[in-house]
């Protein structure tokens, strides 16, 4: 993104009627600071977010050891913060009064959404200044994490890949080379064996994290009170999950999404989407991922991530927590929901190649980002799959790469969108490896070659590559289910059957259309039994089942109320 063609939309100046309408919504009065008083601190949670009503708010970032790095001024008419302030999540940026002081106004994380939803004009213009805070922070690198290791590392890729599907802003530093990177290391006592290292925001120390470190450290995971009843808990993070959010909580449900690792499923993983409605250029999937998740946030979602589910636990009657579906992560947090919806998808397929983990995070991916495609630039690689997956990939690395060997048992035109299949014939360094299968691979720390076999003739042939690609479909992530949820022979969830005649008794109704054989539990998207595979297919889940909520919930249209925190302060006498 050009930051400086964007300045207005960044940085916008609310005139002085809209500072009136906003300062209905505030959380609190308004706040002297004296000349270069601290506001806030890099790492603080629950930071608000402050209109400055005189005087100037100075924000600035760092980086590892560098100095502090101006970001803005904000002056009179400014909404500072960015998108940490939908969700109290820790400030990546810290902020003081400039020289002449500060008079500002506060605005919580439920103040701050109460504003964006309750004033359109208002709302839109904070919306997309905190989205595009967020994109520049990203792009500029002024603020974020440190992730130091040595380039091509699998555990420093494997962060790299979470913290940018997470929409965080990082840098990598080479503890290989002289530098700030070596110098890190030598001055922290940090050995090889300890590598990657990731140096938070607000200071801490982290050696080999696992993602659900990480998420801690920045906040992204949220504390979760066990005693708190959800009307709906969202199990998966992806398009259909996150449609259900959006809409559920915007008609007044009080909603938490949980997913085991980041937003957008796996068409997050996406490089370019071209045939969603509305969108004719085409989005990556991460965009849509991010622009929904957003949305989720702020109709006022609880979103935790990364958090997997371990078990499932249906209502007991006559219990305390008669009717409460009850959750449970493999770290042992607790969950409870009137309703839940499953939305968890599919893990990807691996292939019976008896060597193939090895080679995970070093030669091998299941989706197709920028970080890989950079991996290998002008060298060759290997695809393996004809869904529109594969297809999206193709398009999307074969530009960037020396050659791109696809490996496909039948023809594309049996598995793959037409448009998908006229672009990779229109690509002259894409060869096609028809009836054929990838029969073995070599290599020692990382991948070397890809041996391909004939399915006909049995003649195996070895090409030298360093990355190859996996898109062969997926198994649906049921591992988590109570046993008592009906799935078919594939393991998908049925819906719609009827209920057990004692069950249907119990409830007084029959199953709805996205219900599972258990009352009160829902499945849309990839998980669920014949479902369509398309990103549309999901959205449309997504928002239908938010309806069946209601009627299951027993609540009429006019029985919905809107988020307690759209009410505003009375306006002034």
């Amino acid at each position: 993104m050009d930051v400086h063609s964007r300045q207005a939309q960044l940085f916008p100046v609310l005139t002085p009627l809209q500072i009136e309408v906003a300062k209905r919504f505030a959380s609190g009065e308004p706040k002297t600071f004296g000349p270069g008083e601290q506001v806030s601190s890099i790492g603080d949670r629950e930071v608000p977010a402050w209109l400055v009503l005189s005087g100037r708010l100075d924000v600035f970032g760092k980086i590892g050891s560098h100095s502090e790095t101006a970001i803005v001024s904000h002056g009179v008419g400014h909404f500072s913060g960015e998108l940490n302030q939908l969700s109290g999540r820790p400030a990546m940026a810290a902020s003081r009064a400039g020289h002449h002081g500060c008079v500002a106004i506060p605005f919580d994380a439920t103040h701050v959404k109460a504003l964006i939803i309750g004033s359109a004009e208002v709302g839109e213009i904070i919306m997309r200044a905190y989205i595009l805070r967020r994109v520049a922070l990203i792009d500029t690198g002024n603020s974020g994490t440190v992730l130091i290791g040595h380039d091509g590392n699998s555990d420093l890729r494997a962060l790299q890949i979470f913290l940018s599907r997470s929409g965080y802003p990082y840098v990598v530093v080479d503890a290989s080379s002289e530098g700030e990177g070596h110098d890190l290391v030598e001055r922290l006592g940090i050995r090889d064996s300890d590598l990657p290292v990731m140096v938070c925001p607000n200071g801490t120390v982290l050696k080999k994290p696992t993602d659900a470190e990480v998420a801690c450290c920045l906040g992204i995971t949220p504390e979760l009170d066990p005693e708190t009843v959800y009307d709906t808990a969202i199990v998966g993070a992806g398009p259909s999950g996150l449609a259900a959010a959006v809409y559920a909580a915007s008609e007044g449900l009080s909603v938490i999404v949980l997913d085991e690792r980041s937003a957008g499923g796996q068409a997050g993983s996406s490089s370019r989407i071209e045939n969603y409605l509305g969108f004719p250029t085409g989005i990556s999937g991460q965009a849509l991922a991010g622009r929904a998740l957003n949305q989720a946030l702020k109709f006022g979602a609880e979103v935790a991530l990364p958090l997997r589910i371990s078990e499932m636990s249906p209502p007991v009657p006559g219990s305390r927590r008669d009717g409460l579906i009850n959750l449970r992560t493999t770290d042992r947090r607790a969950i409870m929901a009137r309703t839940v919806v499953v939305a968890s998808g599919a893990r990807y397929r691996r292939p019976s190649i008896s060597n193939v983990s090895d080679f995970e995070g070093a030669g091998v991916s299941y989706w197709a980002t920028p970080i890989e495609a950079k991996w290998c630039e002008n060298r060759d690689i290997v695809v393996v799959g004809g869904g529109n997956s594969a297809g999206q990939a193709i398009a999307y690395l074969a530009p960037k790469v020396s050659r791109l060997h696809l490996v496909i048992r039948r023809e594309l035109a049996d598995t793959m969108s037409t448009y998908l299949i006229e672009r990779i014939a229109a690509l002259p360094n894409v060869v096609m490896h028809v009836g054929c299968e990838v029969a073995s691979l070599s290599g020692d720390a990382s991948l070397l070659a890809v041996k391909i076999r004939n399915l006909k003739s049995a003649r195996e042939t070895e090409f030298e590559v360093r990355q190859l690609f996996m898109f062969i479909g997926a198994d649906p992530n049921t591992s988590w289910l109570c046993p008592h949820i009906t799935t078919d022979r594939a393991g998908f969830i049925v819906t719609g059957a009827a209920f057990d005649p004692f069950v249907e008794q119990e409830v007084g109704r029959a199953a709805l259309a996205l219900e599972t054989s258990i009352p009160n539990i829902f499945a849309i998207g990839d998980v669920r039994a014949g479902s369509t595979k398309r990103v549309a297919a999901a959205v449309g889940e997504g928002a239908a089942v938010v309806s069946q909520i209601h009627t299951a919930l027993g609540i009429r249209d006019g029985d919905r109320n809107p988020p307690a925190f759209l009410e505003p302060s009375p306006p002034p006498n």
